[in-house]
């Protein structure tokens, strides 16, 4: 285990407790475990989503997989995705295509971009990870049983579903500028 990782884990134990500690004392169960089956079911999914894309990223690197296309700014393929305002506009002859002519290149061009069904597979690995898929199932699992049993207070519960990735990102931040400070040094 990293020093990220142990402080994350740290940081996110102690924000528990405190929310236990403050639901217990300031409001009654039910707000209690609308908190901890949010912030735990909450932490569960970032825990497995950052897990998974570790993973991901980690393979790709061994076998040198390379999916950016530097040939674009990532302005650019926001503003303009279908590169209708490129710069390198083809001189075409004075005489016209048809309206026919210019769909069927159209329709050339998008079946050369399109994916096949492997690289679709290799891509939604992290997304349908077992461990994303088994968060997930917790996450509504906790929802349909405070639902069903009635327990379910949605403001404890979004609020507690809301702080994980607000502490994992800020703790990544944190140690990210620590690093960058570190580095300067």
């Amino acid at each position: 285990m990293t020093n990220t990782n142990r402080q994350l884990l740290a940081v996110l134990v102690i924000f528990d407790i405190v929310l236990a500690a403050a639901s217990l004392i300031f409001f009654d169960s039910k707000v209690f475990w609308n908190t901890q089956i949010g912030f735990i079911s909450a932490t569960l999914v970032m825990t497995a989503s950052m897990i998974s894309y570790r993973r991901m990223v980690n393979t790709r690197v061994e076998h040198n997989i390379i999916t950016i296309d530097d040939s674009k700014d990532v302005i650019d393929k926001l503003e303009d995705p279908y590169d209708l305002y490129s710069e390198e506009v083809k001189e075409e002859a004075e005489e016209e295509k048809g309206f026919s002519e210019v769909v069927k290149e159209e329709k050339k061009k998008l079946k050369g971009n399109r994916r096949t069904i492997f690289q679709v597979i290799k891509d939604t690995k992290a997304a349908l990870s077992i461990y994303r898929l088994g968060a997930y199932g917790v996450l509504i699992l906790g929802f349909l049983y405070l639902n069903r049993n009635g327990l379910l207070y949605i403001p404890a519960y979004i609020i507690a579903l809301s702080l994980p990735p607000v502490i994992i990102v800020a703790v990544l931040i944190k140690n990210k500028e620590n690093y960058s400070q570190d580095s300067i040094k």
